[in-house]
């Protein structure tokens, strides 16, 4: 099948970020794209905007007759209406994976792989080439703030891709460079354990590279991967990090609310970089999006400028709402790296603050998997206020809920609640003048909640 012959493609899950943006790739294409979603969200929105039909209720008279292609998300529940009566139909299928790896097979693909970290080093990395003269392709799996998209098309022979390591989806890829940067346990339900991620998951997806190509390591991750790194296996293996690597950044300080670094390299070295994220991960992040900027040959004048406007990803330690007062940053953390990542840069750019934590747990299975783990870090806050488990595409699992999170936090500050008592629970914090620091914290919906705490705070506080 050729993608460039097919004029008619249907979603089902459309308003996924990775659906979403290759219903924009073919959009932009000029194919006639359509889909269903299971709730109106405001990126729906955005796609009906940009020409995209979309319906809400499962209907199969609301499938196009002359489709080409399904495209389908593995959230989809099998015994969907609309998906049993493709299949039924015999008409093809394919997994979003699928067909992400059909596209970058016709490009050179830059791969960004982890647990964690995939997000904001692919958008960082697809607006340092941008704006240092490679016109790449970027599918981002979140809203990247300088493009105001998951999906930016580009006229070079370069695309920038996610590698999801969740059912096995980033086996589809063969890159020409793979960035890894996190290896820490997740999708057990997938895997069934960290070892089997490693080697039915991360290694294979290491080997697809193809021969001759580039693989940046975080340091240390590379010990993983003897077979892969040694001498003669024919990929170029490079490691970055902080302070270590072959490339890795150095003197990082904090200077006027920004954090400043060095980078260095065997063959560059730029000074006194300010970078607009906060936290150390992040500077591990913009390592190797450096990195491979220069090895696809973009200015080092280019690279400091492009990260001094960087403007973030929605939902990567976005900064919501801020004045004198008070501060309050969203993030996508659900994994307790992710949070120890969060909170950590919470407490070293706003020290001596309260930081107050609004964590909503995603998944049954993962709940149960770090439990230990998400009370250890929870325990970092000020104050925590624990939601019940946004089960995504899960059933329950009997004996877990927050509550087995909840008991195992020590702190005495921490209070649970449902997505119906919330706002009353920070309305009496902000008429007691409780708050200085708010994070909300989860893959969710509690997203939700950004724009109603962040009209709450400039009621009592005013505008920024």
């Amino acid at each position: 099948m050729k993608l460039s012959k097919l004029q008619t493609i249907y979603f089902i899950g459309i308003g996924g970020i990775g659906m979403s943006a290759l219903a924009r790739y073919f959009n932009e294409n000029n194919k006639k794209v359509s889909g269903y979603d299971k709730t109106e969200t405001v990126l729906t929105k955005k796609l009906v905007k940009e020409g995209i039909e979309i319906h809400y209720d499962e209907n199969i008279k609301k499938i196009p007759k002359d489709v080409d292609l399904i495209i389908y998300t593995p959230a989809i529940p099998n015994d969907h209406l609309e998906l049993q009566f493709l299949m039924k139909k015999g008409k093809p299928l394919m997994k979003r994976a699928e067909v992400l790896g059909m596209i970058s097979r016709e490009k050179k693909t830059i791969a960004v792989a982890g647990t964690h970290g995939k997000t904001t080093t692919s958008t960082l990395l697809a607006y340092l080439l941008r704006k240092g003269g490679v016109h790449c392709t970027a599918f981002m799996g979140g809203i990247a703030n300088n493009f105001k998209s998951n999906y930016i098309g580009g006229k070079s022979d370069w695309v920038v891709v996610e590698a999801d390591e969740y059912d096995r989806s980033f086996l589809h890829l063969n890159p020409d460079i793979a960035i890894l940067t996190s290896l820490d346990a997740d999708h057990l339900d997938i895997y069934g354990s960290h070892e089997k991620m490693l080697k039915t998951g991360f290694a294979k997806f290491l080997k697809g590279v193809k021969k001759g190509g580039s693989i940046y390591f975080k340091f240390g991750l590379e010990k993983n991967f003897t077979k892969i790194t040694s001498k003669n296996s024919g990929f170029e293996c490079e490691t970055y990090g902080v302070n270590r690597g072959t490339g890795k950044a150095r003197k990082i300080r904090v200077e006027d609310g920004y954090f400043v670094f060095d980078y260095t390299n065997a063959h560059h070295k730029i000074n006194d970089i300010r970078f607009t994220l906060p936290g150390r991960h992040n500077i591990e992040n913009a390592t190797a999006a450096i990195g491979v900027a220069l090895q696809l040959g973009v200015k080092p004048a280019a690279i400091k400028k492009a990260l001094g406007s960087f403007k973030g990803i929605q939902r990567r330690f976005e900064m919501v709402y801020r004045n004198e007062k008070v501060v309050y940053v969203d993030d996508y953390a659900h994994h307790p790296t992710e949070l120890k990542a969060a909170i950590g840069a919470a407490k070293e750019l706003f020290t001596n603050k309260k930081i107050t934590g609004i964590f909503q747990p995603h998944l049954y299975s993962r709940t149960k998997d770090f439990v230990k783990g998400f009370a250890k870090e929870l325990n970092q806050l000020d104050e925590i206020i624990l939601m019940d488990i946004y089960p995504a595409r899960e059933l329950p699992i009997k004996g877990v809920t927050s509550d087995i999170i909840f008991e195992k936090i020590k702190k005495k500050t921490k209070y649970r609640a449902s997505k119906k008592d919330l706002m009353a629970v920070l309305k009496e914090k902000v008429q007691t003048n409780e708050l200085e620091v708010i994070l909300t914290l989860g893959a969710g919906d509690i997203n939700t909640f950004v724009k109603p705490i962040k009209q709450l705070l400039r009621k009592n506080y005013g505008t920024t």
